[in-house]
């Protein structure tokens, strides 16, 4: 997956996250990262500005860092050049034609979405039409990164519960392709049994 890098990368659904951004900031000149909810962004935002309080990702990036050879001793500057790079957070609603309405933003070389589509739609119609809002973003020839849940109808996190779409895997690849992308890696992972905060059965990673 060389081909996987440029200038601009757009996460749809960060989350309060980073996680999903780590490797991505070798590879891309600059980030947006979008989201739905005022919550996740600040807090994504307090990271960001290194502000008091902000979540402690310094386990999580050094074991990215691990993973990518490094021995987990560039850690601060993998930090440091994440910071550097997110340059927007945005408000983002993945239902509407032009999620990021009304900032307009430079058709990406790379659209970045990890368990954030199937978490904000109710039903596969809007799961199609919102890929293909999303896919909107990307320049022609771009790429598309997702990771998706399989078979999941519901998360839990402190004692709340989200309701989740039950995707399979062809569902996904055939609304990818519906949104005018081709798909050249796909691979499934079962999710560990027993998980009580959620039925998820599987996690799907696309690259298309």
């Amino acid at each position: 997956l060389d081909g996987l890098r440029g200038d601009t990368l757009i996460d749809v659904g960060c989350g309060p996250t980073i996680y999903q951004l780590l490797s991505a900031c070798e590879r891309f000149q600059e980030i947006i990262a979008l989201d739905y909810t005022d919550q996740n962004r600040r807090e994504l935002e307090k990271w960001l500005k290194n502000e008091a309080g902000a979540f402690d990702w310094r386990p999580v990036v050094k074991y990215v860092c691990e993973l990518e050879g490094d021995r987990g001793e560039k850690w601060a500057e993998k930090e440091e050049k994440l910071r550097k790079k997110v340059r927007q957070v945005l408000k983002c609603d993945v239902t509407k034609a032009t999620p990021v309405d009304p900032v307009s933003l430079p058709p990406a070389d790379c659209l970045l979405s990890t368990l954030c589509l199937e978490a904000a739609c109710k039903d596969l119609a809007t799961f199609r039409s919102a890929l293909r809002n999303v896919g909107a973003l990307v320049k022609p020839g771009g790429h598309l990164v997702m990771v998706t849940v399989l078979r999941e109808t519901y998360y839990a996190f402190n004692k709340q519960v989200f309701s989740c779409l039950h995707l399979e895997r062809n569902m996904v690849e055939e609304a990818v392709e519906g949104a005018g992308f081709d798909v050249k890696f796909s691979e499934v992972q079962p999710y560990l049994p027993g998980d009580i905060r959620t039925d998820c059965e599987a996690v799907l990673s696309l690259v298309a």
